[in-house]
């Protein structure tokens, strides 16, 4: 049995944390949302950490996986725009579109140890699209958005918030660990050897 993949769950945010549902290794773009049962996963790992709450983790129809993704690849446009800083001349259809997948599945609220929760009322594939939508929409409002950085690391297409602007790794564990013994290595390479023939 092969070891299940874990998710950069790095940001706090679903939304945020679905586009991290794509990484990079030694060069290749790899997806972590393969299969319905990488799905049901990324859920669960999702419900553990706090981030969707109120969310069913089992039982999608399999074209639940097809509309996340979708959802994911139209989140990392916008993001990545935003990390760059560039003009999002369609930020009013950016969240238009968003705006339309909650409306599939309207959100009531429920007070749970969490706080406040938003539950959606729909389908099972509404209502999870409808939560990612909701929290990239309140990122939105909220102007958090702003604070949007990709990693330092050239190879790494993970996306970050920092409103501290010091921030330069998606996370010391991946990238900013990497770097220390990258500059390490180089470090100790360019030092003469002692007692060396």
């Amino acid at each position: 049995m092969t070891k299940r993949e874990e998710f950069p769950l790095i940001s706090g945010h679903p939304s945020i944390d679905l586009v991290n549902t794509e990484v990079v290794r030694r060069g290749v773009r790899h997806d972590l949302l393969v299969t319905e049962s990488d799905l049901d996963h990324w859920l669960v790992s999702m419900k553990e950490t706090g981030s969707l709450v109120a969310v069913q983790t089992t039982g999608h129809p399999p074209e639940s996986l097809h509309a996340v993704k979708e959802l994911r690849s139209f989140l990392r446009d916008g993001f990545e725009k935003l990390a760059d800083k560039r003009e999002h001349a369609q930020v009013e259809k950016w969240k238009q579109h968003l705006e339309d997948l909650t409306q599939r599945a309207p959100l009531s609220y429920k007070i749970m140890p969490q706080g406040l929760v938003p539950i959606p009322v729909g389908n099972s594939t509404d209502a999870l699209l409808s939560l990612i939508a909701f929290d990239a929409l309140q990122l939105l409002a909220t102007k958090e958005l702003r604070t949007m950085h990709r990693c330092a690391n050239p190879d790494c297409v993970l996306l970050f918030m920092d409103s501290s602007g010091r921030r330069k790794w998606c996370s010391m564990k991946i990238c900013g660990n990497r770097a220390k013994v990258a500059r390490h290595e180089e470090k100790r390479a360019k030092r003469p050897s002692v007692g060396g023939l």
